[in-house]
């Protein structure tokens, strides 16, 4: 019989320094794995994404309804909005909160969604059925906006390039950026529908002069700001060659 995977055992929680702790779902292979980054703050907490939404993320990660939280959206592709419905304070990027709230398969890349990308599939998984519920934005966000957590801000810098209403968020105290899926350190996607491989190499080279010291990405373990600028100047030179949904 198939391993099927039980919600109980689906995500995993590994705190980093600094109040941030990683929330992913393990048994997703690494090219598909959303990181779902939570932030914890004086006076509520930071939710940066929120995976692909088979299973309840609020009712199996205690630490994300434990306190009041704003869910943020990267942008609005099918692994990371997943379970932005579970939560009353959404906020999107203007270019991309129409998909949010209509989050059709096409518009959402949802047909990557297949049995392949999993290391073990969940209980419940057909692929034929995979949607994506919508969630509406109490917060429509813009370039320079800031996230308050009380004793933590984090400034919005929309990153076009892979998707039109990328944003990350960076906490200049720290140097802390939470980048989406505009640099991590894996394969860049810039060939989806609504990509644009101009706009994403402006987007690098302006991202390039930020003072980061840790850089948490949409996907792949975080890096540090040598590895940043080494993979924005690949990228822009074009030694660094676009990755594909289709290939793991």
């Amino acid at each position: 019989m198939e391993l099927r995977i039980s919600a109980g055992q689906w995500y995993e929680t590994l705190p980093f320094a600094d109040g941030v702790t990683l929330i992913h779902e393990p048994w997703i292979k690494p090219f598909f794995r959303c990181n779902i980054w939570h932030v914890r703050g004086r006076d509520r907490d930071l939710l940066f994404d929120s995976g692909l939404g088979h299973f309840s993320l609020r009712a199996h990660v205690p630490l994300v309804s434990e306190r009041e939280l704003a869910c943020v959206a990267s942008h609005t592709h099918f692994d990371h909005i997943g379970c932005h419905h579970e939560f009353g304070h959404c906020a999107v990027h203007s270019a991309e909160a129409a998909i949010l709230a209509d989050p059709r398969n096409d518009l959402i890349l949802a047909h990557y969604a297949t049995d392949e990308m999993f290391i073990c599939q969940p209980e419940g998984w057909d692929q034929a059925k995979y949607h994506v519920k919508p969630a509406k934005a109490e917060r429509i966000l813009e370039a320079g906006d800031i996230i308050d957590l009380g004793d933590r801000a984090f400034e919005v810098v929309h990153t076009p390039g892979h998707s039109p209403g990328g944003i990350g968020l960076f906490e200049r105290r720290t140097g802390t950026f939470l980048a989406g899926d505009i640099v991590y350190d894996g394969p860049l996607i810039d060939d989806a529908y609504h990509s644009d491989v101009q706009t994403y190499a402006e987007t690098l080279n302006r991202l390039r002069a930020l003072p980061v010291s840790i850089i948490h990405g949409g996907h792949f373990p975080s890096f540090g700001p040598t590895r940043f600028r080494q993979l924005i100047d690949e990228y822009v030179s074009g030694h660094r060659k676009p990755g594909c949904h289709l290939t793991p």
